[in-house]
């Protein structure tokens, strides 16, 4: 088994800040961003936060605070799935690059979004709640994932004046933003640092440097402080800053601004929250996987234990187990809760989520051997899984368990397309797939333990 047998001492030290930063290549994808994107955020933030003269304590929590503020995006893409009709990516995408204080470009975005390419008979009555309900619809939109994000970081240990900041990044200086319409310095002060260093990655990612200053110019006093606005204005005659943004390599461009005092290490118990609180983010996506990740994790554990795996080795298998789809963050809710049958195209796409898996996991240097256990659960015995087509003894012995836990909660728990599965019917379609797709060793194991 490719599963640590122990953590070696060098990794003790690794960096949480790491961690989380790899890991918020996921929350990247969710918001259909380029991978990196809470990274420059940080880059710019902490920029503005030096500029203001933060002490290190507070800068310490501002880091974090900008790594995490997206760390709700997946709680309500089923529900804009549910009432655009549209890639919940693309959406998310697009609404970052408009103002929305503006009533023509808020009309226009909602004609271009809505069901794009369906029937007048499916756009006009969602164009319509949109008109008589939009204000309410994304209020709760954005509190929900306010709210969810915030929740995040108090679950991994973080201070109140970080899930304040998460909690608070779409608040307007003006009082028009939401999703509680706070005004001015009622605005936690991170908040309104995430907020102004998104708006300058996103649109330098647009236009380059010009392009993002005239967007903050033309917001400040509506969307921003203009204190910090300010600041910015400073910043912005620095190439050096700039240059941060062009970095292929950024993550080792924020080891080097992390305040050294306030510099947390991992250990087992660390390793276990940050994976039970990306869990939480992946199964957040889909009311149809909700809770599936902790359910994979108990039936891999389950088998694991029942075959003679090591504690040390559970450890690993249950952190594999929790992080097997964070790929999922990067397919469409278009696609994950499409209640018909996947065109081929889409199922393409769903075929990529291991990809995803395995590019976020191997970010993080300490899952390096866990990253191949965990993407590869779609992989089938006889060579004909997806997305490498491994056979046989090329599928790791954990990925084999990892592989029968899932497919007997996919098959035994609700889905758009059927109601949830009795577990006899379950078991049954698990000796079916044994041999030519799943290990039916570990299918029986499984068995004796329900």
């Amino acid at each position: 088994m490719s599963i640590p047998s122990l953590l070696p001492e060098t990794t003790l030290r690794l960096r949480q800040s790491e961690i989380i930063g790899a890991l918020s290549h996921a929350l990247d994808l969710t918001e259909g961003l380029p991978a990196g994107h809470a990274q420059r955020c940080c880059w710019i933030g902490m920029h503005i936060g030096q500029e203001l003269n933060l002490n290190d304590h507070d800068r310490a929590d501002l880091y974090y605070a900008l790594l995490l503020k997206d760390a709700g995006c997946s709680s309500n893409a089923a529900r804009i799935f549910n009432v655009y009709g549209c890639d919940d990516r693309i959406l998310k995408r697009d609404f970052k690059l408009i103002d929305t204080h503006k009533i023509d470009d808020m009309a226009k975005f909602a004609w271009s979004h809505v069901a794009p390419g369906e029937s007048w008979l499916k756009r006009l009555p969602m164009l319509a709640s949109l008109i008589t309900k939009g204000s309410e619809i994304g209020e709760d939109l954005f509190l929900t994932r306010c709210e969810q994000g915030a929740e995040i970081a108090e679950q991994l240990g973080f201070s109140a004046q970080v899930c304040d900041a998460v909690r608070g990044l779409d608040e307007h200086w003006d009082g028009r933003g939401n999703p509680r319409q706070l005004k001015g310095e009622q605005i936690p002060l991170f908040a309104r640092i995430a907020l102004l260093a998104q708006v300058i990655e996103i649109f330098f990612a647009e236009g380059g440097s010009a392009l993002a200053m005239q967007t903050v110019r033309a917001r400040a006093g509506t969307w921003f402080d203009p204190t910090l606005v300010h600041h910015l204005e400073k910043l912005a005659q620095n190439d050096e800053f700039w240059a941060g943004l062009q970095d292929p390599d950024i993550a080792a461009r924020l080891v080097t601004i992390e305040p050294a005092d306030y510099v947390r290490t991992v250990d087992d118990e660390e390793l276990d929250r940050l994976a039970g609180a990306f869990a939480a983010v992946i199964d957040a996506k889909s009311p149809y996987t909700f809770g599936h990740s902790s359910r994979v994790c108990q039936y891999a554990q389950r088998i694991g234990g029942e075959v003679g795996l090591s504690e040390k080795q559970l450890f690993w298998l249950r952190r594999a187990a929790l992080l097997h789809d964070i790929g999922k963050l990067g397919v469409s809710n278009s696609i994950l809760d499409k209640p018909g049958k996947l065109t081929d195209e889409e199922f393409a796409q769903i075929k990529l989520h291991p990809v995803h898996s395995m590019d976020i996991l191997s970010k993080v240097g300490i899952f390096d051997s866990l990253a191949p256990v965990a993407s590869g659960h779609h992989e089938r015995l006889d060579g004909c899984g997806y997305p490498w087509g491994l056979k046989g003894d090329q599928i790791d012995f954990a990925t084999r368990i990892i592989s029968v836990a899932d497919v007997f909660d996919a098959v035994s728990a609700e889905r758009p397309y059927r109601g949830a599965m009795p577990v006899a019917q379950a078991l049954s379609i698990l000796d079916d797939l044994s041999g030519p797709a799943l290990d039916g060793d570990l299918v029986a194991a499984l068995k004796r333990t329900l």
